[in-house]
């Protein structure tokens, strides 16, 4: 059953009581970056394995995303500066003991490319927040494999 979240801000980011933030550079340039992120919303079960549905709702304010499992989410996003970050609250979900959460993806131009970073803020239950802690080796793997494999793609469609 879906629960309504507690609405938050991006200021959540800095105070969420678990903070997990996870990065990694890649040669794409920022801007195709963010345009996988946000305006290919629709691609990120493409490379990111977890994601099996994503799409844009109300014209690209709001996205539905699916994961593997089962575990549905309605996000607004809140943040949108092309090239430098994109950023989501999460509004509705199925998962269970998760009172808010936010992921913010912030995009930094290198030399070589870009430096990606991926904080997932989050507020739940006291269960919640000690089997997140638990999971925390098993989302940066996520990260790291889903950027790996963006960067992958990205490289192709620009070769």
């Amino acid at each position: 059953m879906a629960r309504r979240l507690r609405p938050v801000g991006l200021d959540f980011i800095d105070t969420a009581p678990v903070r997990l933030v996870f990065a990694r550079e890649v040669t794409a340039s920022p801007e195709a970056v963010f345009r996988a992120l946000a305006e290919d919303v629709a691609g990120w079960p493409e490379w990111f394995s977890a994601v099996t549905l994503a799409r844009s709702t109300e014209g690209g304010a709001g996205r539905q995303i699916r994961l593997k499992g089962g575990t549905r989410f309605q996000e607004t996003v809140i943040a949108a500066e092309p090239a430098e970050v994109y950023a989501y609250r999460v509004d509705e979900t199925n998962a269970p003991g998760v009172r808010a959460l936010i992921e913010e993806w912030r995009l930094t131009r290198q030399a070589t490319g870009t430096r990606v970073q991926w904080t997932w803020a989050a507020d739940g239950t006291a269960a919640f927040r000690f089997a997140t802690k638990l999971g925390r080796s098993g989302l940066g793997r996520a990260f790291r494999d889903a950027v790996t494999k963006l960067d992958r793609r990205l490289s192709s469609t620009h070769a």
